[in-house]
This record gives C-alpha cells, sequence and structure tokens, in this order.
C-alpha cells in the first residue's frame, strides 16, 4: 500500500462517518467535522502513519481540524483497518472481535467482557480495567487486568487518561438520564432514524431506533442495547447504551437500565453510578 493510498482509506472511513451522521439527523457541526478532517488526510504529502509512528497522536492533534477525537479515530484504522464507530452507525459493530486486538484476550474473555460488562469499545474497557470492574471477571484477576491495562495504554497511545475518566471527567448522572428520558420519548413517538443492526437480525431489518444529541459540550449517541445478555433477558427495549464524546473530555459509554430491585427499584439508573443517582433522586 502506498503512502496515498492509506491516507485516502482513512479518508473515505471519516466520509462515510459523515454521510451515515447526516442521515441519521446528526449535528451539523459534526458532520462537518468529519469531512474537514477528509479535506486535511487528503491533503497531506506523506502517509499519516508515519506521523502517528513519529509523534504519536499529539502529532495528528497538530495537523489542520484533527482533535483528539479524530486523531484517536485515524489512529484506530491505522491500527485495525477498521473503525469501530463507523461499524455502530452502521449497527454492525462487533465488539468481542474489536477486544481480541488486544494482548491477553481471547474469545471466551472478550465475550465475558462485552455481555457481564456491558463494554462495547476499547475506552469504556480501559475505563473497566482500571476501575475495577475488569478484574471481577472470572480467569481475569489483578494481575491480569493490569497486564490488559498496560496493552491498552500502548494500543491506544493515551496512558493516565482511564484514571482521569473514572475520577470524574465523565458527563454528570443528570445529563446521562436526560439523554435516556429524550430518547425513550422518542422511541414512543417514533420520530427516531433506525439501523439494521447485524447481530441477531437475520431478515436485515431496520429496526434499532439511534439517537445523536448534545448537552452542554458533551455529544452523545444512544441505542437500546443489542447485546446476547440483553436479548436474553429480554432487555433489548430497556437496556440503553450512550457514548459520549466531548471536547478534550474522554470518549466512553454507560449503559442506563431500570433497577429492579433495591430503594431505586424501577427508576432509570446508569450502571456503575447507582450512587449518584440516588444522589440526584434526593435533590
Amino acid at each position: 500500500m502506498t503512502d496515498d493510498c492509506f491516507n485516502e482509506k482513512a479518508a473515505r472511513i471519516l466520509r462515510d462517518c459523515a454521510q451515515i451522521l447526516r442521515q441519521q439527523n446528526a449535528n451539523p457541526f459534526r458532520v462537518n467535522a468529519y469531512l474537514r478532517a477528509t479535506q486535511t488526510l487528503e491533503s497531506l504529502s506523506e502517509d499519516v502513519r508515519d506521523i502517528l509512528r513519529d509523534q504519536g497522536i499529539d502529532g495528528l492533534r497538530q495537523l489542520p481540524f484533527i482533535g483528539r477525537g479524530l486523531a484517536a479515530s485515524i489512529a484506530e484504522i491505522a491500527r485495525t483497518g477498521r473503525l469501530s464507530q463507523l461499524e455502530r452507525l452502521h449497527g454492525e459493530a462487533e465488539p468481542e472481535l474489536v477486544f481480541q486486538t488486544v494482548p491477553g484476550i481471547g474469545p471466551s474473555t472478550a465475550r465475558a467482557i462485552h455481555d457481564i460488562l456491558h463494554v462495547e469499545t476499547l475506552e469504556a474497557l480501559e475505563v473497566a480495567a482500571h476501575d475495577g470492574r475488569l478484574a471481577t471477571l472470572r480467569g481475569i484477576g489483578p494481575r491480569r487486568a493490569a497486564a490488559i491495562r498496560s496493552n491498552l495504554a500502548a494500543l491506544l497511545g493515551r496512558a493516565g487518561t482511564a484514571r482521569d475518566r473514572v475520577t470524574g471527567k465523565v458527563p454528570s448522572v443528570e445529563l446521562l438520564l436526560d439523554v435516556d428520558r429524550e430518547y425513550r420519548d422518542k422511541v414512543a413517538d417514533n420520530s427516531l432514524p433506525k439501523i439494521a443492526p447485524r447481530r441477531f437480525n437475520p431478515e436485515g431489518q431496520a429496526w434499532l431506533p439511534i439517537l445523536h444529541t448534545d448537552r452542554q459540550d458533551w455529544h452523545f449517541t444512544a441505542l437500546f442495547s443489542n447485546t446476547a445478555r440483553a436479548h436474553e433477558l429480554h432487555r433489548t427495549d430497556d437496556w440503553l447504551v450512550v457514548y459520549f464524546s466531548g471536547g478534550d473530555h474522554c470518549e466512553g459509554q454507560h449503559t442506563i437500565v431500570t433497577e429492579t430491585h433495591g430503594p431505586m427499584k424501577g427508576k432509570r439508573v446508569v450502571r456503575g453510578r447507582e450512587a449518584e443517582c440516588r444522589q440526584l433522586l434526593l435533590k
């Protein structure tokens, strides 16, 4: 592959993201951000992978119209030849395959991460590796979790950011629950565009509603969970996966569910942040 070919491939993937986001009624500024990034890639005289190799993510961020999120996307394309964001927009994401690109994670562990921890992205896996959830999986433990943390830091090229996310640089539960309300209201009104997920959809029908919305300086993408566990427990119209990104903030995801026991029974809660949800309810 020549230098120009990779830049063109990355630009094509980002352009596809822009086109799908436009079709899904995403914020026009976000659509334009992808389009400006494609222009930057197409105008480069050197292979963007050389910049990544020599200068890392920071080198990509020095390019015109390439912010933190887009730099991470280009790095993912360079590393894997694909972009999980585009696959999510298509409804074709296969998180288990993405997790297996991390040294130390095989098929069974990847499946457990996805189905038990409800993690969908490497960024969210990085958080789970730092906040202790990964180590709770059978066969992982603290030592193996530490090794996976180290491998994730090398893959993502941004050591330390997971700790920042765990210590609070994430959207508030109030924002997340507001996104949850908007999604569920619009599902009830049948006003959201729908995508055709590849998993558990042999007929290829477009049935899964998707929402793009903004709160403060955060961008959110929300859709019902289409995991094996959600299908097994008949929660495909309850469990909501919310992806978030914004400015110099982190990127990641949370799952919002209806609590089935305890003092929050019947209430919508953000998994892993139940205490904050209780405090919000008491306000």
